[in-house]
């Protein structure tokens, strides 16, 4: 929950300021992981919910940017709708939707800092969240086997 809530506000904040320094950027990033972390302790299908919704919105407006040139024009629609369908996803299939989208949001941060061609970077992200979701799924079966 941390590290969503620190993806979050790490991307978010070239939305608050145009060019924001590393230093604004690490700090929203903290203090969402922050509130992420403080959730999940305290509320957690809130936090579930909230991080469902904030992993959701940015899958989406990602998926949106990489197919469709005007996405720009709509963010807010779009990260709203996939924030509202990245909710409803973690609150009725929490346990294998959170490897799902812990997988592929980790997979998209990887892949964003690594400068590759367009085919290369498809295939990074495909596999790193392929191994992602295999890797945790084999974990949370052994773990419900138990």
């Amino acid at each position: 929950m941390a590290a969503i809530g620190f993806a979050a506000g790490f991307e978010i904040a070239p939305h608050f300021v145009h060019e924001p320094t590393a230093v604004l950027t690490l700090s929203l990033g903290l203090v969402f992981g922050f509130i992420g972390a403080l959730l999940a302790l305290f509320l957690q299908k809130v936090a579930i919910a909230i991080a469902g919704f904030l992993a959701g919105g940015k899958l989406a407006t990602a998926i949106a940017a990489a197919f469709f040139v005007a996405s720009a024009g709509y963010f807010g629609v779009i990260f709203l709708v996939g924030g509202i369908i990245g909710a409803l996803l973690l609150l009725t299939l929490f346990d294998w939707a959170l490897v799902v989208v812990s997988s592929v949001v980790g997979a998209y941060l990887i892949e964003h800092t690594i400068v590759l061609p367009p085919a290369g970077s498809t295939i990074l992200f495909i596999g790193l969240a392929a191994i992602g979701i295999v890797v945790q799924a084999a974990m949370f079966r052994g773990r419900t086997a138990a």
